[in-house]
């Protein structure tokens, strides 16, 4: 399945010299998110658009956008909680991100808050969001 490759090029990304042996649960619901939204996140925007700049718009228009533009910026990652990110996004692609991972919709919510700052900021290194190309097209891009 699509979103397991996802998980796994998202694990990788994140286990690149950060903490030990979480990353991959994380890449896992990081690809689980980012694929419950690859639908959603083009449907409202333009042409092209790749589920992080859905997501990014997202969480942007739900009031995280000092988080945001902390992780795409060049500078320190600002913190955001799992009940920041329960509010953000969609009841129900929280609940399929969950269901997807095997855990609660909180423990996702938390896993998600955890992990999404420096997975945006890795796959954002010259401080803006790539434009087109899908997700795993940046991630490739990035794992060098």
């Amino acid at each position: 399945m699509a979103g397991n490759d996802l998980g796994s090029l998202l694990g990788g990304l994140l286990g690149g010299g950060s903490q030990g042996g979480g990353s991959g649960n994380a890449g896992n619901i990081l690809g689980a998110l980012l694929g419950a939204l690859g639908g959603n996140a083009s449907a409202g925007g333009a042409g092209g658009a790749n589920a992080l700049e859905g997501l990014i718009g997202m969480l942007t228009k739900s009031g995280l956008l000092d988080q945001t533009q902390s992780w795409v910026g060049t500078g320190e990652n600002k913190p955001v909680s799992g009940a920041q990110i329960a509010q953000a996004l969609p009841d129900e692609t929280l609940q399929k991100v969950a269901q997807d991972a095997g855990v609660s919709t909180q423990q996702a919510a938390d896993d998600i808050a955890r992990s999404l700052p420096e997975a945006v900021d890795k796959l954002t290194p010259a401080g803006e969001v790539p434009k087109g190309g899908s997700i795993e097209d940046l991630i490739r891009a990035q794992a060098l």
